[in-house]
């Protein structure tokens, strides 16, 4: 039988352990938003060095553009190397392609700034309502790095659900109140340190709910 087009559940017993190194994965979800973060500081020299640029108009437009085009790649990439598409990734791709193409289309950049408030919603809304239906869905994120009893997927999904949702909220209050700059570089750089942050410090639940036999 050919391979599923996305990635198998983390209890399915064909599930295998992933090829792809965690630097070259890390590589590939943080690539298109320093592309973005680049494209936006240099918007006015990359549309005057590439003319086809600057029909897309002001700088955040040339970096929503191409962090399209940066999105793509690294989903293709991602399917080339495990012939597999990582839900989460993909979801997220999806955002992007939509506000993207509203944000180019309509010349407004209020459809980008609210993708990440539309992604960490729809995460948060997922995990938190997947617990409802006694389902921890964290698995598809942290099944290759983690192996856990089902009360430690239950606190970490609750977890994580809770927290995308308050990335959601500080989305909203920072391309809100601050400028456009600022936004993209707090998005770039602002939010994955906050990430790392909460990520280390679930690892006290995560040693005390470890299997035994896992490492």
């Amino acid at each position: 039988m050919n391979a599923p087009i996305l990635e198998r559940d983390p209890s399915d017993p064909k599930t295998k352990k992933e090829d792809v190194s965690p630097l070259l994965k890390l590589a590939l979800e943080l690539g298109p938003l320093v592309v973005f973060f680049f494209a936006n500081a240099r918007g006015e020299w990359l549309a005057s060095h590439f003319p086809i640029l600057a029909e897309l108009g002001k700088p955040i437009f040339v970096a929503t553009g191409l962090f399209m085009v940066a999105t793509a790649v690294a989903l293709a990439a991602s399917w080339l190397l495990t012939r597999s598409l990582p839900i989460m990734p993909l979801v997220s791709g999806v955002v992007v392609f939509i506000f993207g193409a509203l944000t180019l289309y309509l010349q407004n950049d209020i459809f980008i700034k609210m993708k990440p408030t539309i992604i960490n919603s729809l995460f948060g809304v997922v995990l938190l309502g997947g617990l409802v239906f006694g389902k921890s869905l964290l698995g598809y994120v942290f099944a290759s790095a983690f192996r856990l009893d089902a009360e430690g997927w239950r606190k970490l999904t609750f977890r994580w659900g809770l927290f995308f949702l308050f990335l959601a909220l500080v989305n909203e209050v920072v391309w809100r109140s601050f400028t456009t700059d600022t936004w993209v570089a707090f998005k770039v750089w602002g939010i994955m340190p906050i990430t790392l942050l909460f990520t280390f410090s679930q690892m006290p639940l995560i040693m005390r709910h470890s299997l035994e036999d896992h490492k």
